[in-house]
């Protein structure tokens, strides 16, 4: 019976790992490979589609962040999407219009998408992004400039509105420096020279009048960045875009991500298209 049951847990095991991949990609528009995680259900079927859901990480962490903050494996078999997370460095998920290495957005729907598509059977009128602070600002910006591809979106957190000062004050309040502002210029340019407002997503909702797409973001009351979550459902509201709002105690951490992103899943699941 013992041998049983150790062959059982192997199996399993064996199973489960060969429900996640790990790629390294060599990209022809980033300075660097770019890692990414795959989760796919247990039981993955290859001659059905499955929904696929890309989820972005924050500012300072990588492609390890999702995997760390929630069981993705235990995700994709609840719900039987699979996941893709990829690292964005500290791109903002932008095509830098100074370093001709730094093209993330480029990297994202020209070669990752694609071999997503070309590496599993994709229902592509179930495509889904979310992210957490930084990668919270990628999802909604993809989803926005991108609205045929997704069917919809989340954010956890936002760092939604790409602004000199409020970042400058984030960063010394996660970090003791200028880290966050000194990186993002190494992308968009310098603050005093670039308007940085031009890639909030506020902003890109107003150039942008015809988007109509339903999509969820949620923030913690007391994190940092709640009031521009809070600023952004006011302009949905105005707009009548239909978004979600979650508002919930909670801080800009990992216990409370590792409980919001549930509710991502549960939104995404209700939004599947036949």
């Amino acid at each position: 019976m013992k041998n049983l049951v150790v062959a059982a847990l192997v199996c399993l095991m064996n199973i489960m790992a060969n429900a996640q991949e790990r790629w390294v990609i060599t990209s022809d528009h980033l300075k660097r490979p770019d890692t990414v995680l795959i989760f796919k259900p247990t039981r993955y079927n290859h001659t059905r589609e499955y929904p696929v859901v890309y989820l972005l990480h924050g500012y300072s962490e990588n492609y390890r962040q999702w995997p760390k903050t929630a069981n993705l494996q235990q995700l994709a078999d609840q719900y039987n999407f699979i996941i893709v997370a990829p690292d964005g460095f500290t791109s903002y998920y932008i095509n830098s219009p100074i370093d001709k290495a730094a093209l993330y957005e480029d990297f994202f729907f020209k070669e990752l998408v694609p071999k997503v598509q070309r590496s599993f059977k994709v229902d592509r009128k179930n495509i889904f992004i979310s992210g957490l602070s930084m990668g919270g600002y990628g999802a909604l910006r993809y989803f926005i400039l991108h609205p045929d591809y997704f069917n919809t979106a989340g954010a956890a957190s936002g760092a939604l509105e790409i602004d000199y000062p409020d970042f400058q004050r984030v960063s010394q309040l996660f970090w003791q420096s200028d880290r966050m502002v000194t990186d993002l210029a190494k992308i968009i340019g310098n603050p005093e020279t670039t308007d940085w407002r031009q890639y909030s997503i506020s902003t890109l909702l107003r150039q942008h009048p015809d988007f109509r797409k339903p999509f969820i973001f949620d923030c913690g009351t007391e994190d940092v960045l709640y009031p521009l979550s809070a600023q952004l459902k006011q302009q949905t509201d105005s707009l009548r875009i239909p978004s979600t709002f979650i508002s919930r105690p909670g801080d800009h951490n990992t216990a409370y991500w590792h409980t919001s992103i549930e509710y991502h899943f549960i939104y995404f699941r209700q939004s599947l298209k036949e």
